[in-house]
């Protein structure tokens, strides 16, 4: 779960080989040469030369370079390893192994570009994205449809829409789950009865829905914490882990808040003092961590007293924001009742009221489908990318950026 493994890599060729050595390496189109941003005549002209033989570096993956060194041995150049330089990371490419990581990539890269040491949180966001459009977006019935636009995807047609055709097992997950959510809901284009209610119905347990929503927030948060423990370690060994508000100490933190308001929801004492300890033990860890931060002595403190205050409040009202899980839910619902309700109403009226009934559950349907979807589609980013990216991010990485002969 890292992004593709680079090497830093010089093509060297004899000087008169060189041209059309690099004209081999943009065909190839796998290396980010250090003058990217150049033309084939700057980057020829910035070469280091020795004697009769030329080098250019830049960076490859590690998978391609073999299959380059061999183009370039058919002009007797070459794909040399280097050692990477002190101080310097390489370029991030994500990897587009699979149909499904491809079409969750862009989820990722929309946010910015993963750290080179980064886990690559693609599968994961991916997944986290689905489940929380699917909670909001809970109708077996239009989740169907989802299904039956992401077969169209993938089948290429209506050929407009081709370009989009990567999409599809992102669309295919997006419809999925608002299948099996609708499924828990009852809801099949709104109540119509068509599938039993088999959890809750969201108009008619509402708090119980808004608890599901914030107990789902909560594990998505803990999800993220764990990666950005990870990330902290690999950027800045175990003291940024252990110190970085998001690493252990915010994660301290996160777990004692929980486990507070778990316990005083539960009624169960013990569980409230565990949680308060953790908390405080999170709280100081961050406190140290912001006090070094800002250069120690009494400002340094003052700055991290500040700073422990913002990272309190921001922890309760980020675990607060995922009850929006629930009440997007509950509008979808909400409006799937009053599309049925008018058209069980309508159908009493004869022929003109069926057929005026029809109208309404099919125009209804298609306001609810076509907006809800997109609701529930930027509530979701939302909530990945300020709630979850915030935490699993907090350097961006340079992206690998392949030359192809010309100036970009």
């Amino acid at each position: 779960m890292t992004p593709v493994r680079m090497e830093r890599i010089a093509v060297v060729a004899p000087q008169d080989a060189l041209r059309e050595a690099l004209d081999l390496v943009a065909e190839a189109g796998v290396v980010d040469v250090d003058r990217a941003d150049d033309q084939l005549e700057t980057v020829l002209a910035a070469a280091v030369r020795r004697e009769s033989v030329a080098a250019v570096a830049g960076w490859c993956p590690a998978e391609e370079r073999p299959g380059l060194a061999a183009m370039l041995a058919g002009v007797g150049a070459a794909a040399v390893p280097l050692p990477v330089p002190r101080g310097v990371d390489p370029p991030s490419l994500l990897r587009s192994d699979s149909t499904v990581r491809r079409s969750f990539t862009p989820l990722v890269t929309t946010y910015g570009t993963v750290p080179y040491q980064d886990v690559d949180p693609t599968v994961l966001a991916g997944a986290a994205y689905v489940l929380m459009f699917g909670m909001m977006f809970g109708d077996a019935g239009q989740g169907l449809l989802l299904v039956a636009v992401a077969l169209l995807l993938r089948a290429g047609w209506p050929r407009p829409l081709a370009r989009w055709r990567s999409t599809w097992p992102f669309v295919l997950g997006a419809g999925v789950a608002s299948t099996l959510f609708g499924a828990l809901y009852g809801e099949f284009f709104g109540p119509t009865g068509v599938v039993p209610v088999l959890w809750l119905d969201p108009l008619d347990d509402p708090v119980e829905l808004l608890g599901a929503g914030i107990a789902t927030g909560a594990v998505l948060l803990a999800a993220a914490y764990a990666v950005a423990i990870v990330n902290r370690w690999r950027e800045g060994g175990p003291r940024l882990a252990v110190y970085a508000a998001s690493g252990i100490a915010g994660a301290a933190l996160f777990l004692g808040v929980a486990g507070i308001a778990g316990g005083l929801l539960l009624g169960a004492d013990l569980v409230v003092v565990a949680g308060a300890v953790i908390a405080v033990v999170g709280l100081v860890l961050a406190g140290v961590g912001f006090a070094a931060a800002s250069g120690g002595g009494a400002a340094g403190w003052v700055q991290a007293a500040v700073e422990l205050f913002d990272i309190v409040i921001r922890t309760g009202s980020n675990l607060v924001s995922f009850a929006r899980l629930a009440a997007f839910g509950l509008v979808h619902a909400a409006i799937g009742s009053v599309v049925w309700l008018g058209t069980t109403a309508l159908a009493d009226g004869g022929v003109l009221g069926i057929a005026a009934a029809v109208l309404v559950f099919l125009l209804g349907n298609a306001l609810a489908f076509s907006l809800e979807a997109l609701v529930a589609a930027v509530q979701a980013l939302r909530l990945e990318f300020y709630e979850l990216f915030s935490r699993v991010f907090e350097i961006e990485g340079r992206p690998f950026r392949p030359w192809h002969g010309e100036a970009r």
